[in-house]
Parts: structure tokens; C-alpha cells; sequence
């Protein structure tokens, strides 16, 4: 049973660590505090079911299984979608450090200055994956 629960912990570390990376998020990437599980999932344990966000990716990822994780990743922010529709794109949810699949968790800023500061940032590009970068 130990062995189960530690394979499901340890299953998709990949996604969250590349995420981390992508999104340019400080901190040790050992601590969920960096990038808790409830960024894609429900649970702040991880596992099923996915939050709205994390839905996104998983159906991003299953339609381009030739692209690796920050391809698709980047695939998700480009489509500019509000997956908990609380008014603030995931995209920039990403940028302020926030939670995209929980309408509970948003900016402060208001939209239109997050999107002036998203801009001044490099906006989009600046997700974009490394080896796609030139």
C-alpha cells in the first residue's frame, strides 16, 4: 500500500517541475509552497480529479501527445482561455503567482494594469518553451 501511495506522489513530478521552471517561480521546487498541487488539482494532495485549469492541460496534452510538457504547457497559456472564470486569464494568473483553476485565488491588480505589467514583462513570450526560444 506504502509503495501505491508513493508511486501516485511521485507519478508526475515532470509536469509540476517544468511548470515551475517555465513560469520563472522562485523557490525550492521540494516545497508545495512554490507551487502547491491545488495549481492543477483539487486536492492539495494531488490526484483526481483535476481542477478546471489542470483539465485544460490534460486535454492539451492527450491532443498533442508529439509535444513534449513545455510545449504544451505554453499550448495552454496561448489560447488566453479563464479556466475558473474569475475574470482573470490563466496567462496572467500564471504571471501574478496565483491559482488559474480556482476562482478563489486571483490577482489583487486590477485586470487592466496586470496586463500593462504582463506586457512590460514580455507577455507571453516569456512562457515560451526554451527550445523554441530564438
Amino acid at each position: 500500500m506504502g509503495l501505491a501511495l508513493l508511486g501516485t506522489a511521485l507519478a508526475l513530478p515532470q509536469y509540476r517541475l517544468q511548470a515551475i521552471k517555465q513560469f520563472h517561480y522562485k523557490g525550492s521546487t521540494l516545497k508545495k509552497s512554490t507551487m502547491p498541487c491545488t495549481f492543477c488539482h483539487v486536492k492539495d494532495t494531488g490526484g483526481d480529479p483535476w481542477n478546471a485549469f489542470g483539465e485544460n492541460l490534460r486535454k492539451t496534452f492527450h491532443e498533442n501527445l508529439d509535444k513534449s510538457i513545455a510545449e504544451a504547457i505554453y499550448l495552454v497559456l496561448e489560447k488566453d482561455l479563464d479556466s475558473d472564470e474569475d475574470g482573470y486569464s490563466d496567462v496572467l494568473e500564471v504571471y501574478a503567482h496565483t491559482l488559474p483553476g480556482n476562482p478563489e485565488s486571483k490577482p489583487t491588480a486590477h485586470v487592466e494594469a496586470l496586463k500593462t505589467d504582463f506586457a512590460a514583462a514580455g507577455g507571453l513570450k516569456q512562457y515560451q518553451p526554451a527550445e523554441k526560444k530564438k
